[in-house]
């Protein structure tokens, strides 16, 4: 058998906890959801002094597709905000970081070139593409990460740690902002992607409807 993959939310929890204090929050019966073959777990924290962190991992097709997406989206410290989704697929595994402006001011270009370097260190990999546009390309930084390939596993586990590090170290320097102003771009983008949807949001509500999907997204997800 072939090596599991290590999960993406603990290694970043692991990151956190080196600095900052994590309080796990309690989301009662949405923490485990199932339905038709689909099984979400959910743990989401409060990260004291910096933001909200969701660690969410999906299974479906009797666990031959995985997905585990993490999101952190800080509210006390003028970061972007992240999103990493890992999905394994029988033989194929797809990496994707994302960066979304989510900011006060502007994100210095050496932080974004940081960034850069690991995206452009991995060139030779497959891109991964979506194959259409969305409400929120105007806010996802070009330094974000996609790719999504075979037998590359190994790579993007490397690749997914150094983003994860990249991000965190960024975190620490990063300039404390005006909470409340945070707080409303977070909820602004949350309930945009609510209201809007994506491939997420699409298969939550179709399998849990409407108010779970918008619970699920905005609170949980994003802790707005």
């Amino acid at each position: 058998m072939g090596k599991k993959n290590k999960s993406k939310g603990r290694y970043l929890l692991k990151q956190l906890s080196q600095d900052y204090k994590i309080y796990k929050i309690d989301i009662g019966e949405d923490a485990h959801l199932s339905r038709k073959g689909f099984v979400f777990d959910t743990r989401t924290y409060r990260i004291k002094d910096v933001g909200h962190l969701c660690i969410m991992n999906m299974k479906a097709i009797f666990g031959l597709m995985r997905m585990e997406t993490v999101i952190f989206a800080s509210t006390k410290v003028d970061m972007p905000l992240m999103n990493l989704d890992w999905v394994k697929l029988p033989g194929k595994q797809t990496l994707i970081g994302e960066l979304y402006d989510t900011q006060l001011e502007p994100w210095p270009e050496e932080s974004q070139a940081a960034f850069s370097q690991l995206s452009d260190r991995d060139h030779d990999l497959p891109d991964y593409r979506s194959g259409s546009e969305h409400w929120y390309d105007s806010l996802l930084y070009s330094c974000s990460y996609h790719k999504s390939g075979r037998g590359i596993a190994s790579r993007l586990e490397a690749s997914s740690d150094e983003f994860s590090s990249l991000f965190v170290n960024q975190l620490r320097e990063a300039p404390i902002c005006d909470e409340e102003e945070k707080k409303a771009k977070i909820e602004a983008f949350a309930q945009k992607l609510a209201a809007n949807g994506g491939s997420a949001v699409n298969m939550f509500t179709k399998l849990f409807g409407q108010e779970t999907a918008d619970r699920m997204v905005v609170h949980h997800m994003y802790g707005a």
